[in-house]
């Protein structure tokens, strides 16, 4: 018995301390919204936001979403170590002619594991 509540004392120990660890990796973009200005139809536009990871543990994008079909992403795999800096490449394809906002959600391991890019502008 006096062996089992040690075995459950260890393993509670090690749940708590494993719960207590900070996230270390942080994202720090150099601008979080562009503007296009005016732009033409059905030529797409493209913009990299520049990023740089300013935690002490590498930095891991999971993944990066559009609000919608029109614009897509494309984004690091592989982890960022710290310091090192990167670029999320985001493309818009207008179809339509109108003034436009778009947003990106940025999912990853940093202590604010999701931030929202912005791109806008007119189509002409």
């Amino acid at each position: 018995m006096k062996k089992l509540i040690i075995l459950f004392t260890a393993i509670f120990a090690f749940i708590g301390f494993t719960a207590m660890q900070t996230k270390n990796a942080e994202i720090k973009f150099e601008k979080e919204t562009h503007d296009f200005g005016t732009i033409k139809r059905s030529v797409p536009a493209v913009y990299e936001f520049k990023f740089t990871n300013t935690g002490t543990d590498p930095l891991i994008l999971s993944g990066v979403k559009s609000t919608c079909g029109c614009s897509v992403a494309d984004f690091p795999k592989a982890a960022i170590a710290p310091g090192a800096s990167g670029v999320i490449k985001v493309t818009f394809d207008a179809l339509t002619v109108s003034p436009f906002t778009k947003s990106f959600t940025v999912s990853s391991n940093a202590k604010t594991p999701v931030k929202s890019l912005y791109i806008k502008g007119i189509v002409e």
